[in-house]
């Protein structure tokens, strides 16, 4: 597949990126701004995600119901996340669509209604979220332990507390999106079978006149780290530890990506078979890499029985520590297919690869091409595998329990 970058920056601030996909059909886009959750004020958690719930109740002259009739006739799918620094609205639809789709996202981020009777149900939807957290422990677990081991308040949970939900009023979302919807900051990535010059002119057309503020900056404070147990009378104890690896920018991390799917790539993974096939101790157990631009963590979640929650924990930990003692050849082998299809996949989906274009230009300030990633993939050897382990090994672990009883934590310290 041909892969052709493209770049340009608006006199505003927005940055543009583009990749053309030649032989597909679809369009994508994926508009980043700065105003994540990192970003709500003290005591009113949460603005973020009622912010953009509120915006996508009618914008422009369509209300709610016409906003939604006309992104469907446009056969758009469309979805809203918030993150740590950034919200995103992405969408994907036939190619031909793609500018008529920008419009209308012009009209969601530049002329939001933000009507007094739409406030209250965009507030509850984020406190249905909340609550429904409390049926899926394994979600809080997570969850709680990204605030944990995260700089403050870069891993606060998107949906607050239920004490800053009730205290946020249509004044404070309001508030919210007026200090952070900017274009200062704010990328749109498109990719699909594109013609970038119309790209680039009707996102001048449509966002050209936003005029450029400075987002209020972010004060980062120390991470509380440390051990937690939630105490649940439940069915399950759920696991979740994390500890400190590379970010996306660093040259090791390539090596890292390695690692995690060594310890969690699959059902021949380390952990996969080590803690479930061999000892029939958990239902689910994984690692996982993730990545803010400047901070970075393994992290590891199991669920089993209370009863072996105990064994669980030093099983785990024990496997996180031993793969620094050495790797298989076939293992390495098996790590890189994995990784490169899964690199191929995301190739194949516009949505993925618009995606794609904002976090690396985030993350790095560049464009990488799927040959690029493959390329580093290969390069990747055990020794450099070992290498990064060594550099960053499984220790000083930030612990988060949920469950009916605490657990003895001493084997992280060993």
């Amino acid at each position: 597949m041909s892969e052709q970058f493209f770049t340009k920056k608006l006199s505003n601030g927005i940055m543009l990126l583009g990749q053309k996909m030649e032989n597909v059909s679809s369009g994508a886009m994926t508009l980043v701004l700065p105003a994540g959750v990192s970003h709500d004020t003290q005591g009113s958690e949460g603005s973020a995600s009622i912010a953009m719930e509120w915006c996508m109740k009618g914008a422009g002259n369509r209300n709610t119901r016409q906003l939604n009739d006309a992104l469907d006739s446009l056969g758009c799918h469309h979805h809203t996340s918030v993150q740590s620094k950034h919200v995103i609205f992405s969408a994907v639809q036939l190619g031909s669509n793609l500018g008529d789709v920008l419009g209308i996202f012009a009209d969601i981020i530049l002329r939001p209604r933000l009507e007094k009777e739409t406030f209250a149900p965009s507030k509850a939807l984020v406190a249905h979220d909340l609550a429904a957290l409390e049926d899926e422990p394994a979600q809080k677990c997570n969850l709680l332990l990204r605030e944990k081991f995260y700089p403050y308040p870069l891993g606060r949970c998107i949906y607050g507390t239920e004490e800053s939900l009730n205290s946020i009023s249509s004044e404070t979302a309001r508030e919210h999106l007026d200090n952070n919807f900017t274009p200062k900051g704010t990328m749109l990535a498109v990719a699909g079978n594109i013609n970038w010059d119309e790209i680039c002119r009707i996102a001048e057309e449509n966002f050209g006149s936003w005029q450029p503020q400075t987002p209020p900056e972010v004060k980062i404070e120390s991470p509380q780290n440390g051990i937690t147990h939630i105490k649940k009378d439940s069915a399950q104890t759920h696991i979740a530890l994390a500890h400190k690896t590379v970010t996306i920018s660093d040259k090791r991390y390539f090596a890292a990506r390695m690692a995690e799917t060594i310890l969690s790539g699959g059902m021949s993974s380390r952990l996969f078979t080590e803690v479930r096939e061999k000892r029939g101790l958990v239902y689910h157990v994984s690692s996982r890499y993730s990545s803010l631009k400047d901070y970075a963590g393994m992290f590891t979640y199991a669920g089993t029985p209370p009863e072996k929650a105990q064994e669980t924990f030093e099983v785990t930990v024990g496997e996180l520590k031993r793969l620094a003692d050495g790797i298989e050849a076939a293992e390495m082998d098996r790590a890189r297919t994995q990784l490169k299809s899964s690199l191929i996949m995301q190739g194949e989906s516009t949505s993925a690869r618009s995606g794609a274009l904002a976090g690396d230009w985030y993350q790095l300030g560049k464009l990488r091409s799927l040959k690029e990633i493959s390329n580093a993939i290969d390069a990747v050897t055990t020794d450099d595998v070992l290498s990064y382990l060594k550099d960053f090994p499984a220790k000083d672990f930030t612990v988060l329990i949920i469950g009916p009883e605490p657990l003895n934590t001493s084997t992280i310290e060993k």
